[in-house]
C-alpha cells in the first residue's frame, strides 16, 4: 500500500515540476512588448531635486524613457534616481 502511494505522489510531483518548467520556458520565449508610438506617455519613476530651494519632484509619466530635467527656480533640477517603491 505504501509503495503505491509513494508512486502516486512521485507522479503528481513530477507533473507539477513539468508544468512549472513549461510555464517558465513560455515566459522566457515571449518577446518584450514593443515601445509605444512617439507622443504617447510612458511610465517612469524618476525623482528630481531643485538645487536652489530643495523642492523635490517625482515624475511618473513622461513622453520619453529619459525625459529632460524639469526647471525650477530658473535652473534645471538634479536627477536623484528612482524611488524604492
Amino acid at each position: 500500500m505504501w509503495f503505491a502511494l509513494k508512486i502516486v505522489i512521485a507522479i503528481v510531483v513530477a507533473y507539477a515540476m513539468f508544468r512549472v518548467g513549461l510555464a517558465i520556458l513560455r515566459m522566457l520565449s515571449t518577446p518584450p512588448p514593443e515601445p509605444p508610438p512617439p507622443g504617447e506617455l510612458r511610465k517612469v519613476k524618476l525623482v528630481y531635486r531643485c538645487a536652489v530651494c530643495g523642492t523635490e519632484l517625482r515624475m511618473t509619466l513622461a513622453n520619453d524613457e529619459v525625459p529632460e530635467a524639469p526647471r525650477h527656480c530658473m535652473e534645471e533640477m538634479e536627477l536623484l534616481g528612482s524611488p524604492d517603491i
